[in-house]
């Protein structure tokens, strides 16, 4: 953004940097100027417009200016702001934990619909691989009787974790496990678990070309990429069976029915569920074949 004795207004900002962010092919070129400006300017998107004619500050370009660089090296805006909503809680993000999609919101819509919420006041949830911890922390706070726990690998990805749980007032213990090889942690084998969901890395390299800069240059690959997603959906649904708990699973497009199919050989009732693009993405198990 060019430094001039221009005086730069909301609208002018707007309009300069959606063009800026057009040539450099960065996604969604006005929102992202919008959404930092609405950062900066502590105002929501939509009342910019009522706005439009505001001159902005030195102070304010010196804050802008930065986070424009930023995003036109396609960072993701919420690792440039710092935080995302999700749900009803906002959720802290750094490059260290995966940025919460809105495909999982549907997930925990799916987990906050078991049988078993609807009958007992106290449930133990437990989230597998939780990275930024949006999973637990937002059911916590819709379902405040619930105990809910998120286990992940990275002690950087719980720190974010625990300092969500932390600012959105929503008592969710963390603690380091595998995932691949729960029996492992002591935690995880005696612990009592009614629910357990997991959103875990399901692409595969083969696919990395398929996807946008600012998905590969920016958020971590453990959270993203596995060799053999499917030998981890294998690892999960097994573990969650055995302790006799229902199952929400986000999956890859790609191989859903795959995840579907194979916990059928573990639970009765099996559902597979689509996202809002006509998607399978979610796989649903409830009553394990050895309870």
């Amino acid at each position: 953004m060019r430094k001039s004795t221009q005086v730069w207004t909301v609208m002018s900002m707007i309009e300069w940097t959606t063009d800026y962010f057009r040539e450099k092919k960065i996604p969604d070129p006005r929102l992202s100027i919008e959404w930092i400006l609405a950062e900066i300017l502590g105002i929501r998107r939509l009342d910019l417009y009522l706005q439009f004619d505001r001159p902005l500050s030195s102070d304010e370009l010196n804050l802008i200016r930065p986070m424009v660089k930023r995003r036109s090296t396609f960072e993701p805006l919420q690792y440039i702001t710092g935080s995302t909503a999700f749900r009803t809680v906002t959720i802290k993000v750094t490059p260290d934990v995966l940025i919460p999609r809105s495909e999982t919101e549907m997930l925990v819509d799916l987990i906050l619909g078991d049988p078993a919420g609807n009958d007992q006041d106290s449930i133990h949830f437990l989230d597998l691989g939780t990275g930024s911890g949006c999973i637990p922390v937002s059911i916590k706070k819709e379902r405040p009787q619930w105990n809910c726990y998120g286990i992940d690998i990275s002690d950087k990805a719980l720190s974010v974790a625990k300092e969500n749980s932390e600012v959105n007032q929503a008592s969710v213990h963390f603690f380091n496990a595998d995932m691949m090889n729960p029996e492992s942690s002591i935690e995880l084998s005696e612990g009592k678990w009614d629910i357990i969901s997991s959103n875990p890395p399901y692409i595969t390299a083969d696919e990395v070309p398929e996807l946008n800069p600012q998905v590969t240059k920016y958020e971590p690959g453990i959270a993203l990429f596995h060799s053999d997603p499917l030998t981890l959906y294998h690892s999960i649904i097994k573990f969650s069976s055995k302790k006799g708990a229902s199952l929400y699973l986000e999956c890859n497009n790609k191989t859903a029915s795959k995840v579907a199919e194979m916990a059928s050989g573990f639970y009765r009732n099996v559902i597979l569920s689509k996202d809002l693009d006509n998607n399978d993405r979610y796989v649903s198990a409830i009553n394990p074949l050895t309870v």
